[in-house]
């Protein structure tokens, strides 16, 4: 059995000024997306689109982050704590207190890329396209900084689990990293399969069906072994909050890719 080592997570103090590595691994996450973006530029069809150029990563880039930061703030609130931030809704805007979704991140980006597609003039489709192969590396980015805090450990496991961790603030148990798994599930591997997947011309949706599914699915997975909030426990069917928000992902991606499979490249 292993112990969560303890993290400082202020990696770097300059006077007031305290730069966490959760900060560092959005840093990371944003860094990766510009990376990743200008080297999809390459990739069909957006080669052959003489509108896509590096600009364009840029301006995704900038409306990615505020539709991550402002729709994962927003679906936190509502989607796990509506009761307590309807009550008290100027913490709404307390995020240096933690408390974000990804679900919630996800419209976010969403949103901004509808907004991005009519100002540009590009179908949302082919937007969603370009920018689904480009997400995940960071999201393991993001499962880094939940494992150099300590938090969102995983359920309770057999004591003779070789990677059991015991997590400060965990009861003293031997618990799954789940963090761990989460980097390697819906950030590494989701990575590699939907990086090979769109270096095919593929019909417009399908990349953005691929995501949908794969990320629903491997976070559906996880979150068996991710222990459930306190303030919400398990819900119907023994399902945790993030595994129903997981449902209509997956069930959206299974409809884009049918419903795309037949659209011209």
């Amino acid at each position: 059995m292993l112990i969560h080592p303890q993290i400082d997570p202020v990696a770097l103090q300059l006077g007031p000024l305290a730069i966490h590595w959760y900060g560092l691994t959005y840093l990371a996450a944003f860094g990766l997306f510009y990376w990743l973006g200008i080297r999809r530029l390459s990739h069909a069809p957006f080669r052959d689109l003489p509108q896509w150029k590096r600009q364009d990563v840029e301006d995704i880039l900038f409306l990615g982050v505020l539709g991550v930061v402002l729709g994962g703030r927003i679906g936190y609130c509502l989607f796990y704590k509506p009761e307590y931030f309807l009550s008290h809704p100027l913490e709404i805007l307390a995020v240096w207190q933690g408390g974000m979704s990804f679900h919630g991140g996800l419209l976010g980006v969403m949103l901004a890329m509808v907004w991005f597609a009519r100002t540009r003039q590009r179908p949302f489709l082919q937007v969603m396209d370009f920018v689904a192969p480009c997400v995940p590396t960071g999201l393991a980015a993001g499962r880094v900084g939940n494992f150099i805090n300590g938090e969102l450990w995983g359920r309770v496991c057999d004591p003779t689990l070789p990677w059991g961790m015991m997590f400060r603030g965990g009861g003293m148990l031997p618990r799954h990293p789940s963090q761990i798994y989460q980097f390697l599930m819906e950030g590494l591997l989701l990575f590699v399969l939907l990086w090979l997947f769109a270096r095919k011309n593929r019909p417009m949706g399908q990349v953005s069906g691929a995501f949908l599914l794969g990320y629903g699915f491997f976070r559906f997975v996880a979150e068996f072994f991710r222990e459930p909030d306190a303030y919400l426990g398990l819900l119907s069917l023994g399902m945790s909050m993030g595994q129903w928000l997981c449902v209509p992902m997956m069930l959206g991606g299974v409809a884009m890719l049918l419903l795309t499979r037949k659209k011209p490249l």
